[in-house]
């Protein structure tokens, strides 16, 4: 498929497929409205579908489709679905909603799996020795710090919880509006950081991951498949996060957390159960069961 040229689209509209729509939404009646609304909502389904089926899925002529995408700015039905294809692929799960989608018999069952063949093609493309070296590091570091903004803070926090049973000093950064720069500031050489990297990551991630390089500290990055493998972490681990429904499958994030903690609990010798008999035995006194 070739890509998109801007002769395809006339000058005196917006360039983005969902733009256009909210551009010209408020001068659309009733018919083209009624359309206009329905790809806001389910926009991956004029990539998906021809002018007929379109019109069906959303109450409308095939008059009126033809009639809209050209009163958007494109000069046919097919250059308006190119251009969403383009733009379904930034990787907003919005474009995965389906207005048709049902809740089958069989719709668990699919889930299941789908977070089956995740969890299976990570560990596949994880070298276990790697995992017991970035484990070493946890356990060897004056502080590990857990790295992560947006929906990766919630996985630093969670392994945080697990690992401080295990590990005396470990820090999430930032928390509450608080910047990376100062937590960075205070990184060191001896220490271990893992920045969780998935999408949707913000744009200061690469420049993130060049910083905490630089302190020495051993870095360990937790991405999303779609991030390329990066030379500056020590190590890089990619979890797949496919899905066929309008958000991201994290299991295999969430499975990667767990082994991590596994192992260094395994790892952590009889230091280790120390402390984790003495936590687990105060949590009782204070009445936390």
């Amino acid at each position: 498929m070739k890509p998109m040229t801007k002769p395809e689209f006339h000058s005196d509209v917006p360039d983005g497929f969902l733009d256009r729509i909210r551009e010209r939404l408020p001068e659309t009646r009733r018919a083209e409205r009624r359309l206009a609304e329905f790809l806001l909502d389910f926009p991956g389904e004029l990539a998906s579908y021809d002018a007929q089926e379109l019109a069906r899925l959303s109450g409308v002529s095939k008059a009126t489709v033809s009639r809209f995408v050209r009163r958007i700015g494109f000069d046919s039905y097919d250059h308006a679905r190119r251009a969403a294809r383009e733009e379904g692929r930034t990787g907003s799960r919005l474009w995965l909603s389906q207005a048709d989608a049902t809740l089958a018999d069989t719709a668990l069952p699919a889930a299941l799996a789908e977070e089956r063949d995740n969890v299976a093609w990570t560990y596949e493309r994880i070298d276990p020795a790697e995992i017991e070296a970035c484990v070493g590091a946890m356990l060897s570091a004056r502080k590990v710090w857990l790295v992560g903004h947006r929906i990766s803070q919630s996985f630093a926090t969670y392994l945080a919880w697990q690992l401080v049973k295990i590990v005396p000093d470990v820090a999430v950064a930032p928390r509450g509006g608080e910047s990376l720069g100062e937590h960075i500031a205070s990184m060191r050489a001896d220490d271990m950081v893992l920045l969780f990297a998935l999408r949707r990551r913000v744009g200061l991630t690469d420049r993130a991951i060049e910083e905490i390089a630089v302190t020495g500290a051993a870095l360990a990055v937790v991405s999303d498949e779609a991030m390329a493998s990066s030379p500056v972490p020590r190590w890089h681990f990619r979890c797949r996060t496919a899905t066929e429904t309008p958000q991201f499958n994290h299991a295999a994030v969430l499975s990667l957390c767990h082994w991590l903690v596994v192992r260094a609990s395994a790892r952590a010798g009889t230091e280790g159960r120390v402390r984790l008999r003495q936590v687990e035995e105060i949590n009782e006194r204070l009445g936390f069961y």
